[in-house]
C-alpha cells in the first residue's frame, strides 16, 4: 500500500542486519514523459507498466550472483547474538508495491511481508507527501487506491506465503516482529 512504511522499514532492517542491502523499486519508475495518461487526465504509476521492471530483475539477478562486492551492504549498527548465524549469509531486502504481482520474481523470495493500511488513513498519509509530479486532484480516489486494491485482489487470488502486516502499527512494532522472523528464517535456513 502507498504510503504504508515500506521504505522506512527496510531502511531499518537493513541497519539491524548484517551483509544486508536494499532495492527499491521507486528506483524503477520511468519518466514522466513514457507514464501513460488515462482519459480523466491521471497519470497511470501505480501500474506495472510505469516501471522498468526487467531492469529492477536484472538488479536483483546481478546482486544474487555477487552480494559480497555490493557496495550497498554495510555492517549492521546494532548486533545480537542469534545473528552469527549470518557470517556467511548476505540479506536482499527488495522494496515495492507491485512486487508480488511481476511473475519473473515471484521465484526469488524468501520470505513476504504485504503492509495494508485503511482507506482513511492511507489517504491521510498521502495526503502529507510531496509527489513528483504532484498528485491532481482526485489522483488518489481515481486512481491509487483502485489500483492497490486491484494489485491488492490478484495478489490474494494467486502468492501464497505472504505475511500480512497491518501498517496502523507503530514502526518499532513492525521491525521488531519482521526483524525476529527474519533471523527465525536465517536459522531454519542454517539448520
Amino acid at each position: 500500500v502507498t504510503n504504508g512504511g515500506k521504505t522506512t522499514l527496510a531502511e531499518k532492517l537493513k541497519k539491524m542486519l548484517p551483509n544486508c542491502d536494499t532495492i527499491s523499486q521507486d528506483d524503477f519508475f520511468k519518466p514522466e514523459s513514457e507514464v501513460e495518461t488515462d482519459e480523466r487526465g491521471f497519470k497511470l504509476y501505480d501500474v506495472l507498466d510505469a516501471l522498468y521492471m526487467d531492469e529492477m530483475v536484472k538488479s536483483i539477478h546481478n546482486w544474487l550472483k555477487s552480494p559480497a562486492s555490493s557496495e550497498l551492504v554495510a555492517e549492521p549498527e546494532n548486533t545480537h547474538d542469534n545473528l552469527k548465524i549470518t557470517e556467511d549469509v548476505y540479506i536482499l531486502i527488495v522494496e515495492g508495491f507491485l512486487l508480488y504481482n511481476y511473475e519473473p520474481l515471484n521465484e526469488l523470495w524468501n520470505r513476504k511481508y504485504f503492509l495494508t493500511l485503511p482507506y482513511e488513513e492511507c489517504k491521510r498519509r498521502r495526503s502529507t507527501r510531496v509527489y513528483e509530479p504532484a498528485d491532481t486532484p482526485g489522483y488518489f480516489d481515481g486512481h491509487v487506491w483502485p489500483m492497490y486494491l486491484k494489485y491488492k485482489n490478484e495478489l490474494e487470488e494467486n502468492a501464497s506465503n505472504i505475511v500480512y502486516l497491518d501498517g496502523t502499527k507503530s514502526q518499532e512494532e513492525l521491525l521488531s516482529f519482521v526483524y525476529s522472523d527474519i533471523i527465525q528464517e536465517l536459522k531454519k535456513l542454517s539448520e
